[in-house]
Formats: structure tokens, sequence, C-alpha cells
């Protein structure tokens, strides 16, 4: 069986820029906003609090030589489909594989937070890489590394050329770049999200293909390139954004943390923010919500500081208590005096020693 050679460590300066800090920080702020309720609370839990944004360079800045190779794809040019689906089919070690092999680390509900968390944060930034075209491209020339070229009176090659200098002229903010991208039909969604991470990177590979036949080493990139493929470059980084929440959606649409994976999100990031859904019930209703994310509201009959966090009684005083409160972090620091006072909370009901309890890591979590 023949195989192609993807080994090749590129250069430092390649490793730290694929679609450069703004374009992968865009990709997945677009896919935050397309997250079902459930699945952006598990993202967060899996993340321990931190974004999707503020962990989107996370592999690249983690330097590691064993995964180096996972950020792209060398391949011949002038491949059809059909070749390019075979010759994709029989490699390893790459964008695409690292992609297939990250998402199966993500549905095995046997692994500890820890793995779970590497793996997202890889998913996170390699849908980024398959869609930046020249992550799906020749060995020979390093992914368009070795192609010097000019823009805006500077030397560059190719392939910085498209991870950021492109984006970088456009001189917008991670936020407006969201704002101007995330414009899809939902038509457009669609389609997007039901196409297979093997097409993302065809589609890749089509782009560079065009790319390779319009340049030469040593040109100056003028104004009109940037014109004509600034489109480009914006439905890229949006098809990334939809198609990485298409593909959280699927791993974690219907998934139901365990009081044990949110105990131990909320202890290994006591400040983070998880994200809940909003489904109000009564308190009276709360041992009937183990495992849901609700809102609910009480009164609150007593509260202990155990240093870690504040455990406040909601319904009833201790221990005939509805619920407990477990205010952690810089929600224990904002919490105040809550003696007396009626509260509405949001978030995962657990169960702890028979009780119902919600962690809160927030302060936006309690009004």
């Amino acid at each position: 069986m023949k195989r192609y050679a993807w080994f090749i460590l590129l250069p430092i300066t390649f490793l730290l820029v694929s679609w450069g800090f703004k374009g992968h920080r865009a990709v997945a702020t677009i896919a935050q906003k397309h997250l079902t309720s459930n699945t952006a609370y598990v993202v967060s839990a899996y993340l321990k609090g931190e974004s999707m944004a503020e962990v989107s360079t996370w592999a690249d800045e983690n330097k590691d030589r064993n995964t180096a190779p996972w950020h792209f794809l060398n391949l011949p040019l002038g491949l059809s489909h059909a070749e390019f689906v075979k010759a994709v089919q029989q490699s390893d070690n790459n964008v695409y594989t690292a992609i297939l092999k990250v998402e199966n680390t993500l549905k095995d509900k046997s692994l500890p937070l820890d793995q779970k968390n590497e793996a997202l944060k890889y998913l996170i930034h390699l849908v980024g890489d398959a869609h930046q075209p020249m992550h799906v491209s020749r060995k020979e020339d390093k992914g368009g590394n070795t192609i010097q070229l000019r823009y805006e009176d500077k030397g560059t090659n190719l392939h910085s050329l498209w991870d950021g200098r492109l984006i970088d002229h456009e001189n917008l903010s991670p936020e407006e770049m969201v704002c101007q991208y995330d414009v899809a039909s939902a038509a457009d969604i669609k389609k997007w999200q039901s196409d297979s991470p093997l097409e993302w990177i065809w589609e890749s590979y089509q782009i560079s293909s065009k790319l390779y036949t319009e340049v030469k080493p040593g040109q100056t990139i003028d104004e009109a390139y940037y014109q004509k493929y600034l489109p480009v470059i914006h439905q890229r980084v949006a098809q990334a954004g939809i198609r990485l929440a298409g593909e959280l959606n699927q791993l974690f649409g219907n998934e139901q943390l365990s009081s044990s994976q949110v105990r131990e999100a909320a202890q290994a990031a006591p400040t983070a923010a998880f994200v809940p859904a909003t489904t109000v019930i009564k308190l009276e209703d709360i041992k009937n919500a183990i495992g849901k994310t609700v809102t609910v509201s009480g009164k609150v009959y007593g509260a202990k500081d155990i240093g870690s966090m504040i455990l406040v009684n909601l319904g009833a005083p201790y221990p005939n208590q509805l619920l407990t409160m477990a205010i952690k972090g810089k929600a224990k620091d904002a919490a105040g005096n809550l003696e007396g006072k009626t509260v509405t909370v949001t978030g995962q009901v657990i169960e702890y020693k028979g009780k119902p309890e919600i962690i809160v890591a927030d302060p936006s979590q309690i009004k």
C-alpha cells in the first residue's frame, strides 16, 4: 500500500501562527455562538471554565513535537477527488486523522477530565487548521513556507500570507471579524455541517492548488490579490466556526455530566464560568432535576464558610434544605451576606450525599 510521507517538522514560526491569533479566535467565537445550551455547558466544563476563544491557539503554543504534524496535510498537486480520498484514507498523523482521533477521545466516557480537556482544545484548533488552504498543500515547499513573497513592502511567504498577513491587512479585531464573517444563511449552515472532515480538507486542497498557480517566488502581492481572496478567507473562517459547532453539538448535544465530572471541573477551575441551559423549575421539584441544568429560586436558610467554598441552604435550614449551593472562587468573593434573602441560581443539579446541590463558580449564576 502506497503511503505519502508527511512527517516534516516545519519551522517554529509556522507552528505558532496557523490562521493567526485573530483567525483562530474568530473561528472559536463563531462556533460558540452556534452551540446548543447543553453543548455549551459541557464544553465549558471540559475546558475548565476557559472560553473556546481563549484556548483556540493552545495547540500551537503547546509546541509538542509529537503532535506537530497534526496541523497540516501534505499531498501532491493534481489529484482527482477519488485520488485525493484514497491518499487521505491511506494517510496517518496529520490534520485529518488528528481530528478523528480527538473526536474519538471526546466520545469515550471513561476518560478523565484532563484528557477530555486536551482533546477538546486540539479539536477547536484543528478544525480551524483544516480550513486554512495552505495547511493542505505540498511537502516540497513546506506548505508554501519556502515560497518567498513581498506584501506591504515586507518579506513574507505564501504560507504566512494566508496564516495572518491578509487577515491583519483587514485591520479588524476578532470580535469585529465575527460580526462580519458570521453571516451564513440557515441553508448554508445546514449544508456546511452535513459535510465530513474529508470534504473540508478537499475544499482546502482545491484552493491551495489554485493559489500555487497564481504566485511566483519573489512576487509582490498587490491590493487586487487581497480583494480577490478576502471573501475566501471570510468563508473559510465562517465555515470552520459553523462546522466546529456542528461537530461539538453532535458530540455533546445529549451528554449529561456526572456529579463527579461537575465537581472535578469546578475544582480544576474554581473561577470557571460554566454556561448553563436555563430551564426554570420550582424549588420543591429540585430533587427530580438531578443531572439537569436549571434556574431555580428560593429563600436562604443559613450559610457556612468551609474555606474552599460557602455552603448555602435553600428552602429550609440544614439538614432539611431542599437545595445546597456550593459557592466557589469569584462567586464566593462576590456572594456577600445572603442570609434571609431570596436568590435565583442557575446551574447543573448534582447529587451530593443524597441531597441536590448546584456548584456556583461564577457570580453571574446568582441573582
